[in-house]
């Protein structure tokens, strides 16, 4: 499986929420000879390997590897920041049904604004005695958060959203009662009332695709940061260890934009604990487990930030960021971003084994920086971490647009830093 801004495009469109995403991967996992494994069954010693937890997968391949091979591990999330359905969306206002919202993460609200949105998520449904969790999926625009007419607006220059009132739905109109859920239940083909829970997020429907004059770009949503959990899965696809030296993984988590405090997050046990079996499943330790994490080091794939061309005066100046110009090393020195100078030397060296060039990222010191999974990862495990990804413009809106090349060229240096020369 070979990285492609195609490729990329089709992987997005197919996973419009955590947990899509997940089933993506797991289908070409599966696909790749992979085995998913149960986190509540023993395992196996050696194989290709994945468990899912809820929105959360990690997958690795331990043939031929000793219980005392360090870990090589790529690290990214699969959440976006979106609109998300509250618990009781029903709403009639003006004529208008609507359902109420919530926005998630840090979500650039105006940019969901007059957008063409379908629905996506998991329902948790009564079977008998038992529960099925299932996912759904509506890809019609069957929602619409429509702008307010410049003439209403107390300022024509601006109009300043209140999250609560203002990112609400359309869905239809008319007189009388209409549920929702009801009709999302019945699209999944269940009864209402037989829906116990759910988790359900709006999305764009318009395809991602090649933009620019020369097909130079991908417009899409969610590259944030779907891009890494594609580039990561194709480099892992693609790794070939040299049997016993180290042991490649790929660790997707749910969660990160809204501080990855979950029970399948970064700062939960899901990561430790799979380590840990695979030690043990291979015949080794708790002490032999210990070992191995010093010798090991963790790639934590996010989105960077491209050099604005309207705004070249919001960034540091001296760290020009380009797109289709190769990787991105991030570094902060207040540990915004995990990397040192040891774990960036180890991602340089895995740019020049790839062959793709490597920039370096630092944030205006005047400016709050955001974070992502890498500090988390550092400090529950004590892995040494590097911070890295791939340039995009537009970070947290509902579309964004990265370099088509650089897709290719991500997943080879994550390729290159799974299995080092």
């Amino acid at each position: 499986m070979t990285a492609s801004a195609a490729g990329l495009c089709e992987f997005i469109d197919a996973s419009p929420s955590p947990f899509h995403v997940c089933r993506s991967a797991a289908q070409r996992l599966r696909a790749a000879g992979f085995t998913e494994l149960s986190e509540s069954e023993p395992w196996p010693d050696e194989g290709d390997y994945f468990v899912v937890r809820a929105g959360s997968l990690i997958a690795w391949r331990s043939r031929g590897a000793r219980h005392s091979a360090a870990f090589r591990i790529v690290g990214a999330h699969t959440d976006s920041p979106n609109l998300r359905v509250k618990q009781h969306p029903d709403r009639f206002v003006a004529g208008w049904h609507v359902v109420a919202m919530q926005p998630y993460g840090g979500a650039w609200l105006n940019s969901w604004l007059d957008r063409d949105l379908g629905l996506s998520g998991r329902l948790s449904v009564r079977t008998g005695s038992a529960i099925e969790h299932t996912l759904v999926r509506i890809d019609e625009p069957i929602l619409r958060v429509p702008q307010l007419a410049i003439h209403l607006a107390e300022d024509r220059k601006a109009v300043e959203l209140n999250p609560q009132r203002h990112v609400n739905a359309v869905w239809g109109t008319g007189t009388g009662s209409r549920s929702f859920m009801e009709f999302v239940a019945t699209r999944a083909g269940f009864d209402a009332g037989d829906v116990l829970g759910f988790e359900l997020m709006a999305h764009d429907v318009n395809p991602s695709r090649l933009a620019g004059a020369d097909d130079e770009l991908v417009s899409a949503p969610r590259l944030d940061n779907q891009a890494t959990c594609y580039a990561g899965l194709t480099a892992l696809l693609a790794t070939e260890p040299e049997a016993g030296r180290v042991a490649p993984v790929l660790v997707l988590f749910d969660h990160e934009e809204v501080g990855s405090q979950s029970g399948h997050g970064a700062q939960s046990d899901l990561l430790p604990t799979v380590l840990e079996r695979i030690t043990l499943a291979a015949g080794g330790g708790r002490e032999d487990f210990l070992r191995r994490l010093p010798e090991s080091i963790v790639a934590s794939g996010d989105m960077a930030h491209a050099t604005h061309p309207n705004y070249p005066e919001r960034h540091e100046p001296g760290h020009l960021i380009e797109v289709n110009a190769g990787p991105v090393l991030k570094v902060q020195p207040n540990l915004r971003y995990a990397t040192d100078g040891r774990t960036a030397a180890s991602f340089a060296m895995a740019c020049e084994q790839a062959g793709v060039p490597l920039q370096r990222y630092e944030h205006r010191a005047d400016l709050p920086c955001g974070s992502t999974i890498g500090p988390m990862t550092a400090a529950r495990t004590g892995i040494p971490t590097v911070d890295v990804g791939a340039a995009q413009l537009a970070m947290h809106s509902a579309r964004e647009l990265m370099g088509a090349a650089d897709v290719a060229a991500y997943s080879a240096a994550l390729q290159a830093f799974l299995s080092p020369a």
